[in-house]
């Protein structure tokens, strides 16, 4: 685990005296292997986890496994795209590209990711608690895609009327520029090692 983003994450946290968590493990199957451990190893007290793996086989079981080890931990969850599962397990729901779930269904915290400034409107609409804006930086996960880079990261980011996360290539030591208007950091790989 990326030990400087965690202090970063830790600093925002005391600096904006935030009650949500500011930092983010994104799931993602194929880049990481034991997922439970993975989660066992973010630092408590200021941690979240966006509950994706859309394609692994027991996909239920699993978010029921992830959700009690949160729960035993007091980690914020949130499950992507699929209210019904986030209703059965007590959980946030996180909408991708500010897309609202077709339900009333409302998590605790319900989390939206956003690439454009139209999708950022769309999250607010539907009610977003918490918003990631992506890719900040080159990434992995959006190859290819136009990464936002701090200046225009941050200016979109003002215009938010909900708390914006920095998402996409966040690192320890690209995390630091992104302080002006952040309110945290969602990430993949700088999580996943344990």
């Amino acid at each position: 685990m990326d030990q400087h983003l965690i202090s970063l994450a830790r600093a925002v946290k005391r600096r904006r005296r935030a009650r949500h968590p500011t930092l983010w493990l994104f799931t993602d199957e194929r880049r990481q292997p034991d997922l439970l451990a993975t989660i066992a190893a973010l630092p408590r007290g200021i941690s979240g986890v966006v509950f994706r793996h859309d394609g692994a086989p027991g996909r239920p079981a699993l978010a029921r496994q992830v959700a009690a080890l949160c729960r035993s931990r007091r980690i914020t969850l949130v499950i992507a795209g699929d209210w019904r599962l986030a209703a059965a397990l007590g959980a946030g729901v996180h909408l991708r590209g500010g897309v609202p779930p077709q339900s009333r269904y409302r998590g605790t915290v319900n989390t939206a990711s956003a690439h454009d400034r139209g999708q950022m409107i769309a999250a607010r609409r539907a009610d977003a608690s918490l918003l990631f804006l992506s890719p900040a930086c080159a990434t992995r996960s959006h190859q290819g895609a136009s990464a936002l880079g701090p200046v225009r990261w941050a200016a979109l980011a003002h215009r938010c009327r909900v708390p914006v996360l920095a998402l996409g290539g966040i690192t320890g030591a690209v995390g630091r520029h992104f302080r002006a208007g952040c309110a945290g950091f969602g990430a993949i790989d700088a999580l996943s090692s344990c």
